[in-house]
């Protein structure tokens, strides 16, 4: 009898639906973002401009340095496929230079003022009395200060220099907003019980704000730092347009329509060819975060209604 009932039930047990396994909040984006279109759509393009910006120097044999001084203001051709410049040098190799220099400038300042944005934000949130108010007082400081003019005042500074120095003070005028988000989000999760379980512990408070605290704005800070690439971009090619930012022999996409824009019409070559790319790689960026930030918004909405449901 018993044997019986152990077979109706392992009878049962089979027939029984399986229950889907709980999907990570990683999985949980990740399948939202897909699902975007634009947002696909954008990633494609972005790769495909990093894929351009380093690998299609390698395709040509001109250097985005080198002078064919039997081509001067050329069209496109099979020998130069962008044309060339009125003295001499290839557009495609310069285009590619031009755009690999603004992706990496780029990509170095979103990430270094998304950084500084987090620490600065989460160590004013964590620890508040006059810390915050120091803090947030050089913020609101910054805040009010010209960036535009103040780099085009210390670009001289970098001149003849490492472009580095052009990425930091980037970098240095971008981050601000984002720190006073933090220092919010900072203040709510330190009253949280796992901060108060570390602090009992004797957790140092260093380790709390990067081990718990900043962990916890993940989702914040990779969008704003996807959003602050297309920024960045746009700032570093307007500075390198009026001449404040990438300097000759460099060249970045800035650079490369400034001197192609009296020619715009004339030579559309000299000029077209980089201000597509900017367009596009300035959209890819802003589908790209677009979608990463509805996908983690909705992604922590799916999170809080099965915990609630959970807990009913």
């Amino acid at each position: 009898m018993a044997a019986g009932m152990e077979l109706v039930v392992a009878e049962e047990d089979a027939a029984r639906p399986a229950e889907p396994e709980a999907l990570s909040r990683g999985r949980i984006v990740l399948r939202r973002f897909l699902g975007r279109k634009l947002a696909v759509v954008g990633l494609v393009i972005l790769v495909l401009m990093f894929a351009l910006a380093f690998i299609g120097p390698y395709l040509t044999s001109w250097n985005y340095k080198d002078q064919d001084y039997n081509n001067f203001l050329t069209g496109p051709s099979a020998t130069h496929w962008f044309g060339t410049t009125q003295i001499g040098s290839d557009v495609y190799a310069q285009t590619m230079r031009g755009l690999q220099k603004s992706l990496i400038i780029g990509l170095l300042a979103a990430v270094l003022s998304t950084g500084l944005a987090g620490i600065v934000g989460a160590t004013a949130g964590y620890f508040g009395g006059w810390t915050d108010r120091v803090l947030m007082w050089f913020v609101d400081l910054l805040l009010v200060l010209p960036s535009f003019l103040i780099l085009a005042i210390t670009s001289p500074l970098f001149h003849g220099r490492t472009w580095l120095l052009f990425v930091i003070l980037l970098a240095a005028f971008n981050w601000m907003v984002t720190a006073r988000m933090v220092r919010g989000l900072a203040r709510s999760l330190r009253e949280r019980e796992f901060v108060t379980a570390a602090e009992i512990m004797g957790v140092h408070p260093l380790r709390i704000i990067t081990r718990h605290l900043l962990p916890n704005m993940a989702s914040l800070l990779i969008i704003d730092a996807t959003l602050n690439v297309g920024g960045t971009i746009i700032a570093e090619t307007s500075l390198s347009y009026f001449g404040f930012g990438v300097q000759p022999p460099d060249v970045s996409l800035g650079t490369i329509i400034a001197d192609g824009t009296d020619s715009a019409l004339n030579f559309p070559w000299l000029f077209y060819p980089a201000g597509i790319l900017l367009i596009l790689t300035v959209m890819a960026v802003a589908f790209v975060g677009d979608g990463l930030r509805d996908a983690m918004d909705d992604a922590a909405g799916t999170a809080s209604s099965s915990g609630t449901g959970g807990a009913a």
